[in-house]
């Protein structure tokens, strides 16, 4: 897949388009691996969220200057810098922002070391579509306009067969 690609439903960190009648829930999705990102942010839009995208921590701290968002879903392990050193960033500036750290490995000893970083809610790669939306339903409070219970039935089929796809292509990252 080309990195440089970025279909039109997906932004990276640029205007949000309004909303005609209700305001949407703003969530910013780092994550380095281009497929995972797409998959992650399709997701969420299709539950009725707006959805930037970010590829390093250095993008994802720069959109953060720029723009409010309601919700921050970061990898730890990302280039430029990592999803802690993006949280202690969001810290030391007193950004008030949920956050959900999306890694394959819990950087358990970053968090013991950093009482700051307690607040932020943990997901553990690989994860289902319906445990991702579960998280951020349960970090954002439901607003008018916003429904995230459920991927809608014509597209669960095609997120569950992309979803099966991941999770082979992590399973075999790990066994080398």
């Amino acid at each position: 897949m080309n990195e440089h690609y970025h279909p039109p439903a997906v932004e990276l960190a640029g205007e949000f388009a309004q909303s005609e009648s209700n305001p949407r829930q703003r969530i910013l999705v780092v994550e380095d691996e281009g497929d995972l990102r797409q998959l992650n942010a399709e997701v969420l839009m299709d539950a009725g969220y707006q959805v930037k995208v970010a590829e390093d921590g250095a993008a994802a701290w720069a959109a953060l200057q720029l723009h409010s968002y309601d919700l921050l879903i970061t990898d730890q392990f990302l280039p430029k810098m990592s999803g802690v050193e993006l949280l202690k960033k969001i810290h030391t500036t007193r950004m008030t922002l949920p956050v959900i750290m999306a890694t394959a490995i819990l950087p358990t000893w970053e968090f013991a070391l950093h009482p700051c970083l307690q607040a932020v809610k943990m997901l553990r790669k690989p994860f289902t579509f319906e445990k991702l939306l579960g998280m951020v339903k349960s970090v954002l409070p439901e607003t008018a306009g916003v429904r995230a219970e459920k991927v809608s039935a014509p597209n669960r089929a095609r997120f569950h067969g992309a979803q099966q796809i991941f999770r082979r292509s992590f399973q075999n990252d790990l066994r080398t």
